[in-house]
């Protein structure tokens, strides 16, 4: 794991990073009991604020650059920036390294909170790698971190009508602005649009794909597997450096039912909650199975008898049937070992979207309380999070064979698209999606980004079909970048 004691602060360069982990930093001392813990330490406040309008970006219209974090839905939800901590996470640990970490950090916070509601308090936001491996190129980034933790200088939230700004100061870092200075050392910045906007094939052209989706069909009827999920992406190269705040005031305004995402890069809109814990109950939205929507953004509305039409279409496919549930499934299972009750529909419901209609279902249950691989201790949304990534929904049934099989024939590095995404708080609550409908943006030049999609297929799938969907999940990144 690598740990940068110190963020970022505009016109200055990222603190220091150490290798290893930070747990061992300091020998006991008398100021330090035996046994205390170790680690940094972060000192947070929390308090009301009454200046937010009630407006779709008004999270995202309150973010100073585009270093932006962001979770945001219908309005609601968090945005951060700076950099108090930041932890790099590697290969197949990252997650249990990540929510150690997170742990070790919580055990020697001081934090005044006069909110008091999930998401206010000392929060991280993080991101991570869809696999345990991946490709990427050794010559241009030989160490690239499958996960990445974030915990901010500032977050402002927003729940129905409350309204907080925490502040989070690293103790002992001197560079760090504190108080008042805090919040002027990040002026608000103009936003600022990508100009023309040029599209080509990413890993695997649009032409080629289909014949990877048929070797995966093929593969499904010989039995190997019964569902693996296929994914591709597309490069856009824009005039100017992408704002992340310009994505993000699109998408949270044209896809207010998704959750707007911004993490270290990676940006998008995702419909798929992974898992939300919140005072001992748990949430997953599970999406398997689509039709695509004669309309999107910015563009005449279809009929509504054509839509119903769709809907019906969609929830009697056999074929979009067998995959959702698929999906529910492997969610519904990695969910029981921490849960006393649970829920799962018997049917799944029509998810209306402005560019395809998903079938969804929401699976809940009551959490135990204890997280049986920790020792007992109750499982944070984190936590939680890694017990059930990767779902059929993004990876395939079964998981081992579906796993093996993309990474011998999807010819694509995912990197941390179809990882989950999200934030974490003080007492384990949280929210976690899926990165879909996301794009990553080049952190060495900000005018490069790859934008990604994904199918699920099973044996009645059909190569052109899946491709024809795989167009439509791209749509929301390409009106987030004014591409045509």
């Amino acid at each position: 794991m690598i740990v940068s004691p110190a963020g970022r602060t505009p016109g200055a360069s990222t603190g220091t990073t150490v290798s290893g982990s930070w747990t061992a930093v300091a020998p006991d001392t008398p100021d330090r009991p035996r046994g205390a813990p170790r680690g940094p330490q972060v000192v947070v406040r929390t308090v009301a604020i009454d200046d937010l309008p009630d407006t779709p970006t008004a999270l995202v219209d309150r973010l100073p650059d585009t270093n932006a974090l962001a979770w945001v839905r219908h309005g609601d939800g968090l945005v951060g920036w700076g950099e108090s901590l930041r932890f790099e996470t590697f290969g197949p640990g990252r997650f249990a390294d990540a929510d150690d970490a997170w742990r070790q950090v919580l055990d020697r916070a001081v934090v005044h909170d006069d909110v008091g509601v999930p998401g206010s308090g000392l929060v991280a936001f993080g991101s991570f790698a869809f696999d345990d491996v991946s490709p990427g190129d050794e010559s241009e980034d030989p160490a690239r971190a499958s996960g990445v933790l974030i915990v901010p200088r500032v977050v402002v939230g927003r729940r129905g009508d409350r309204a907080w700004m925490t502040t989070i100061s690293l103790v002992g870092d001197r560079s760090a602005p504190v108080g008042e200075d805090l919040l002027s050392a990040y002026p608000h910045q103009p936003v600022t649009e990508p100009g023309r906007v040029a599209l080509a094939d990413g890993a695997v052209g649009a032409a080629d794909w289909p014949a990877v989706v048929a070797e995966g069909i093929a593969r499904i009827q010989t039995g190997e597997l019964e569902k693996v999920v296929l994914a591709r992406d597309v490069v856009a190269t824009a005039e100017h450096p992408v704002d992340t705040r310009h994505l993000l005031g699109r998408l949270a305004t044209a896809y207010d039912a998704c959750w707007a995402f911004s993490v270290d890069g990676m940006v998008g809109a995702t419909p798929e909650l992974l898992v939300r814990s919140e005072k001992g109950l748990v949430a997953s939205r599970v999406l398997a199975g689509t039709i695509r929507r004669e309309h999107g953004p910015g563009s005449p509305t279809a009929p509504a008898d054509a839509d119903l039409l769709h809907a019906a279409q969609l929830a009697r496919s056999s074929k979009d049937l067998e995959e959702h549930e698929f999906a529910v499934r492997s969610v519904a299972a990695a969910l029981e070992p921490f849960c006393s009750s649970m829920n799962v529909p018997e049917a799944p419901f029509v998810l209306h979207l402005p560019n395809v209609m998903h079938l969804a279902t929401d699976v809940t249950g009551v959490l135990t309380g204890q997280n049986p691989a920790s020792g007992g201790r109750a499982p944070s949304s984190l936590s939680l999070a890694a017990a059930l990534h990767p779902s059929a929904a993004v990876c395939g049934t079964p998981t081992t064979a579906a796993r093996s099989l993309i990474r011998e024939i999807e010819g694509l590095d995912r990197a941390r698209y179809a990882g989950p995404v999200g934030w974490v708080g003080a007492g384990g609550d949280g929210e976690w999606g899926i990165a879909l409908r996301s794009a990553e943006i080049s952190p060495t030049d900000r005018r490069h980004v790859r934008l990604f999609a994904g199918c699920g297929i099973v044996a009645a799938s059909d190569p052109q079909a899946e491709l024809a969907e795989s167009e439509a999940k791209l749509e929301p990144m390409r009106y987030a970048l004014g591409a045509k």
